[in-house]
């Protein structure tokens, strides 16, 4: 059915949305002084992937700590138990699973089993993640499809797993992880630029696509987080010329953020946050040999190593 495009009608439609817009923008100025309220977890079901160190691991200790219900996914069963173990010391309730998060098969059996033990899943934290960092040229098809199937193809098979019953719900919160390196291109980490690219662009259809929904999903949330240099064992050769201005930042102090990103409906994060205005109002406004001066005077990135 087309619609109808008469010229008095363009007007109306053509003035409402300029008013829309003004109003949104108007509204994230004042969101940016006077953030939003945190919204309470507390005996929900928040299922995090990857959380047998790092990020993963920290994130779910605050979550346990907010009275949620945390479900532990890792590959490696040892540092899962590791982190299930740290969650009951503190009187939290915690879940553990194995699981590849690369086997749709796999994942789509775990939701499953996550619904039958734990509860409908209300926050899916899409964590899991590798970086292989050398020149592209001398990265393998291994580590390349490796590093796809996991910091790609794993959001697409949790998403599908779990978003269903959010939007039956409507009734749910879905956090990727992407970077800095997903924001602009880096030396030494191509695919993995690459896949974090990725990353933000399915959370930015995926937003699309539920808003669109005919059904009410006004109860989804959706929030991506773009890491700097995040101490978490994957970096192992930063290299930064204004270490106090950009300095590597710790696990915890970044699980707070994103904790505090995800409770306040937060779309997209950058840690720390001063780079989410640099990115969007300067690197992305100048044009590419511009922006590549402005890199080589900053002198920050990743070298080489295995």
């Amino acid at each position: 059915m087309s619609r109808d495009n008469s010229p008095l009608r363009l007007i109306r439609e053509l003035l409402w949305t300029l008013l829309v817009v003004n109003f949104e923008i108007l509204r994230a100025i004042y969101r940016w002084f006077v953030p939003a309220e945190r919204k309470d977890v507390a005996g929900q079901v928040v299922l995090i992937t990857g959380t047998g160190h790092g990020m993963g691991r920290e994130m779910a200790l605050r979550f346990a700590r907010l009275g949620a219900k945390v479900v532990c996914v890792d590959i490696n069963a040892k540092n899962n138990e590791e982190t299930y173990n740290m969650i009951l010391a503190e009187k939290g309730k915690a879940y553990k699973y194995v699981c590849d998060v690369t086997d749709r098969a796999a994942v789509l059996q775990l939701a499953e089993q996550v619904r039958r033990e734990a509860g409908d899943v209300y926050v899916l934290v899409n964590n899991a993640g590798i970086m292989p960092c050398k020149p592209i040229t001398e990265q393998t098809e291994k580590e390349i499809r490796l590093m796809m199937d996991i910091n790609v193809n794993a959001n697409i098979w949790c998403i599908q797993a779990f978003l269903p019953a959010m939007i039956e719900r409507n009734h749910g919160h879905i956090v990727a992880m992407s970077s800095m390196a997903g924001l602009m291109g880096i030396r030494n980490l191509v695919p993995y630029c690459g896949s974090k690219f990725a990353a933000r662009g399915i959370m930015e259809a995926l937003a699309i696509e539920v808003r669109d929904d005919p059904r009410d999903t006004s109860g989804i949330h959706f929030t991506t987080v773009c890491p700097y240099i995040v101490n978490t064992g994957l970096c192992h050769k930063p290299r930064i010329r204004f270490e106090n201005a950009m300095k590597v930042v710790n696990a915890d102090e970044a699980a707070d953020m994103i904790v505090d990103a995800v409770l306040r409906n937060i779309m997209e994060i950058t840690i720390p946050p001063e780079l989410h205005y640099m990115n969007r109002y300067i690197y992305r406004l100048l044009p590419f040999p511009a922006a590549a001066a402005f890199n080589d005077f900053l002198d920050t990135g990743v070298d080489a190593h295995d």
